[in-house]
């Protein structure tokens, strides 16, 4: 077969590099389904693999990308058609199989989900791993009890994909949504999706005994560390924590307090590893009652495939708002 563009990470000596490459289908990492691949995103993850600040990847060489959308070009799975649109995200790409950062990618069968109604390959990237991570946090809330009449949902990292996305998700179900951003100019950005208020994160009390004032019904958390040590602290009784993220830190130091006197929920969301069945349910909520209202707003950035490489440091120094859209090839 002809060769194709792929974006391929290395590892030499403990170093990390990466760069385009040539590859065929036949080189790429085992898989039911061969996808032309036609817009991928750009997640924090992808960002600390592609430069090795964080270590992402479990073998190497692997093509990056954790997520990607396109039309089949072949299959040996009978679910799936040449020409059927699909979307793909998580589900070990660029952790243990190569991923959506190649004009072609070959992946599992039961990773592809048929693009749900409403949806196109452009905005599933929009949304991506991040729209994803954001709507699987919610549906987990809110199979634990979590109802807009509870009160107010706080979301850290709020600028982030993940967090503007939330925002908006939580908006339309009818939340109020408190918002925490380091970002002092973001304001309006993150009123216009949804926000009832903002706060600046070094505003944000995070308060020192093992219960402080119940504040909010619920939380989804992109930062971890003191901040989600904080968050358990201010949870009304049965409230529900998605923990999504560790920018601020992967140590939790806080006490059982919360949990055995105000019954507080920590609910730990791993968007990769979800269940086929419960990610074809989300994706169906994506496309109906948790469809975001301001998506253009937060997927602003369509990059060409050929400056991916440039774009990585500023979502590692947390210089990025909403999401960046990765166009990877033309479909004919």
């Amino acid at each position: 077969m002809n060769t194709f563009t792929a974006f391929r990470i290395r590892e030499s000596d403990g170093k990390i590099s990466a760069g385009f490459e040539p590859l065929t289908v036949e080189q790429l990492t085992p898989g039911d389904v061969v996808v032309q691949v036609q817009y991928s995103g750009i997640n924090y993850k992808d960002a600390l693999a592609a430069t090795g600040a964080g270590r992402i990847l479990r073998r190497y060489p692997l093509v990056g990308g954790i997520d990607l959308a396109g039309v089949v070009r072949s299959s040996q799975d009978a679910r799936y058609q040449p020409g059927d649109a699909v979307l793909v995200t998580g589900s070990g790409l660029s952790e243990t199989l190569d991923g959506g950062y190649a004009e072609f990618a070959r992946v599992p069968g039961n990773a592809v989900i048929p693009m749900p109604a409403g949806l196109d390959a452009f905005r599933a990237m929009a949304l991506g791993t991040a729209g994803f991570t954001a709507a699987l946090a919610i549906h987990r809330m809110e199979k634990n009890g979590q109802a807009p009449e509870r009160g107010k949902i706080v979301v850290t990292g709020a600028t982030g994909g993940v967090g503007s996305i939330a925002i908006d998700m939580l908006a339309t179900r009818g939340y109020e949504v408190v918002a925490v951003s380091g970002k002092k100019e973001s304001t309006d950005y993150l009123l216009s999706l949804g926000a009832s208020s903002v706060i600046a994160r070094g505003e944000f009390p995070l308060g020192t005994r093992a219960l402080e004032a119940a504040k909010f019904a619920g939380a989804i958390d992109s930062v971890g560390g003191e901040m989600l040590a904080g968050l358990t602290r201010q949870m009304d009784f049965w409230g529900n924590i998605a923990s999504v993220g560790l920018a601020g830190g992967a140590e939790l130091n806080t006490t059982v307090m919360p949990f055995i006197l105000r019954g507080v929920n920590l609910l730990g969301i791993n968007s990769s590893a979800t269940r086929r069945e419960e990610r074809l349910e989300v994706w169906r909520r994506i496309s109906t009652d948790l469809t975001p209202r301001h998506l253009d707003r937060i997927a602003q950035r369509t990059i060409p495939f050929d400056q991916l490489p440039g774009a990585f440091q500023a979502h590692i120094d947390g210089k990025v708002t909403g999401r960046t859209v990765v166009k990877i090839s033309e479909i004919d």
